[in-house]
């Protein structure tokens, strides 16, 4: 009597992590900045990292920039490792700093700063350039002064310049704190719309927890230790966590008005 072999279904293989950090440790002097952080980033992942005035959101974005090699730990982007990879890495990441203003006599156009994100090797065409200003919304203002414009308009200038070059990563640190509120709803549907429609894995650092819980699909809660990292849903309709978050939070607004 025969049977017929049952082949067992093949489960899908993991998602490819984009973004690995191991045991990543920074301090200085004796104060710990960031203490034994560990978690991967997927591609495709909307990643809001939130977290304290202190908590280590900006140390822990130099770290994955290659601008900090001071940690310990090991940090992979692309399976490549950030302190001996950095600039290899870097052409594939485009990034926003925390601030962004400019001085109002600075006298570069949009146009120049878009043009000066471009590589002399890479991307003489014009269409994707104008398929770039389409996107982030700032053919009106092509020709006016960068620092004419509102904080909201800056950033997305410097999302355009940072995306000129087609990086396949995109961090962001706090963008959203020099623009005005009437215009965050449509800064935050350029992102998801970068992230769903253009595959452009995404990690940002904010304050504002309904906006994060809004766009992104993971949260990593930081204060120099890793408290939470995993899908938005489950940190946010959890009491406890949001509990933590907020008790950390009021600890330090204390600390730092009691100095």
């Amino acid at each position: 009597m025969s049977e017929s072999k049952l082949i067992p279904s093949e489960k899908p293989s993991p998602p490819t992590p984009l973004v690995v950090l191991e045991n990543v440790s920074v301090k200085n002097n004796s104060d710990i900045i960031l203490d034994d952080i560990s978690f991967r980033i997927d591609k495709g992942d909307f990643l809001g990292i939130i977290g304290p005035n202190g908590a280590g959101k900006t140390t822990l974005f130099k770290c994955l920039l290659g601008l900090n090699k001071e940690f310990k730990g090991t940090i992979k982007i692309f399976d490549k490792d950030i302190r001996t990879n950095a600039k290899e890495i870097y052409k594939k990441i485009g990034y926003i700093p925390q601030s962004n203003s400019f001085d109002p006599r600075f006298p570069a156009t949009v146009k120049e700063i878009i043009y000066l994100g471009i590589s002399r090797k890479k991307i003489d065409n014009q269409e994707k350039i104008e398929e770039l200003i389409q996107l982030t919304g700032i053919g009106d203002y092509l020709q006016k002064r960068i620092g004419d414009l509102s904080g909201g308009q800056q950033q997305r200038v410097m999302i355009a310049k940072a995306l000129i070059h087609e990086p396949e990563l995109l961090i962001l640190d706090e963008p959203d704190t020099a623009i005005d509120a009437g215009v965050l709803k449509l800064f935050y549907k350029l992102l998801i719309k970068l992230n769903r429609e253009k595959n452009i894995t995404i990690i940002w650092s904010s304050h504002d927890l309904d906006a994060v819980n809004m766009v992104s699909n993971k949260v990593a809660c930081l204060y120099k230790k890793l408290f939470f990292h995993g899908n938005s849903e489950e940190f946010f309709n959890n009491e406890s966590n949001l509990k933590t978050f907020n008790e950390y939070s009021m600890h330090i607004h204390i600390k730092s008005h009691s100095h």
